[in-house]
């Protein structure tokens, strides 16, 4: 019995010591609140921004490749039997008739005067003239005179003149003049065709 009031005692005395010898718990100043407060804000602020997303780059898009079309196979084409009787044709060339261009033929004679034309070729690099010229004349006689050297024999009228030039680099070219009275010289050039009167070149 001595025991247990001595172990009773002794816990006692310990609380009453522990009540009596403990601390007062210190009180916060309004600094360390604002401290306290300013501290949290900013872990809250820190927490928020780790939480946000970052910017993730977009997937590949697709990237189309053109695919050849199909092609079409060749067919079969039908064979000829050996045996049957095969067609020949022949040309049989049309009577001058009011569908077909009277000017396309060679004019021989006209009832205008009748003018002198020399050819001069003026084109650089100097190539082979191969020169067409067509006419038509006040009374409509209308057709295409040969050139066969460096001048001719044709009728006043209106001329149409073509060339095609042979050499380094090949070209065509063209023009188109009223050609009355005395003689003349047809000038073809690496951009035109053009006629001067007797005077030339001294025009």
């Amino acid at each position: 019995m001595k025991q247990k009031i001595s172990i009773l005692g002794i816990i006692l005395s310990i609380v009453l010591s522990a009540c009596g010898g403990e601390p007062a718990a210190p009180t916060l100043s309004s600094a360390d609140v604002a401290a306290t407060a300013q501290a949290a804000a900013f872990t809250m602020i820190a927490e928020t921004q780790a939480a946000v997303p970052t910017n993730t780059p977009l997937p590949p898009t697709a990237t189309f490749t053109s695919t050849p079309l199909p092609t079409e196979t060749a067919t079969l084409m039908p064979t000829v039997d050996p045996s049957l009787p095969t067609a020949t044709f022949t040309f049989v060339p049309q009577a001058s008739g009011p569908t077909l261009d009277p000017c396309n033929q060679p004019l021989t004679q006209w009832k205008v005067p009748t003018l002198k034309i020399l050819i001069a070729n003026e084109t650089k690099p100097q190539g082979k003239l191969i020169l067409a010229l067509s006419v038509k004349t006040a009374f409509n006689e209308c057709g295409y005179l040969p050139v066969y050297g460096g001048s001719l024999s044709g009728p006043e009228g209106y001329y149409s003149a073509f060339a095609w030039v042979e050499g380094k680099k090949n070209f065509t070219v063209s023009g188109g003049f009223l050609l009355t009275g005395g003689s003349w010289t047809i000038i073809v050039r690496n951009d035109t065709i053009v006629a001067k009167g007797g005077c030339y070149p001294n025009c």
